[in-house]
């Protein structure tokens, strides 16, 4: 059975840093892409960014140069820092594990990923 525990998230001002972290046992964590979309306001879900099983990075244009997505495959955890946080990063962050062992190319795609975590909330404010 698989299980997606996500931690991290929470509020900020503009300019800030988050950390966000999932860990996901029950599959052969090592072989798959793992990746962050986000839930914003007004928007889809979106791929935010993703590492491949050879550590590889994808990155959606609106966070590159701000957020860096790593993972540990012995502890089956990646994380998201997220720096220079802006008021449009406000929303609902999902890790989520790929069918695939390889992200890209670009940023991630929903149809890819089949299981995902619970959501946290993340909230850039004054």
């Amino acid at each position: 059975q698989v299980q997606v525990t996500e931690s991290g998230g929470g509020s900020v001002q503009p300019g800030g840093s988050l950390r966000l972290s999932c860990t996901i046992v029950g599959l052969q964590f090592a072989d798959k892409c793992m990746a962050w979309f986000r839930l914003t306001p007004g928007k889809e879900r979106e791929g935010v960014a993703g590492i491949g099983s050879y550590f590889t990075t994808e990155y959606a244009e609106s966070v590159k140069g701000r957020f860096t997505i790593s993972r540990d495959n012995f502890k089956q955890t990646f994380d998201l820092q997220m720096d220079s946080l802006k008021d449009e990063d406000t929303g609902v962050y999902y890790c989520a594990s790929s069918r695939r062992r390889r992200c890209g190319p670009g940023p991630p795609m929903e149809i890819d990923f089949n299981y995902w975590g619970q959501g946290t909330q993340v909230t850039v404010s004054s």
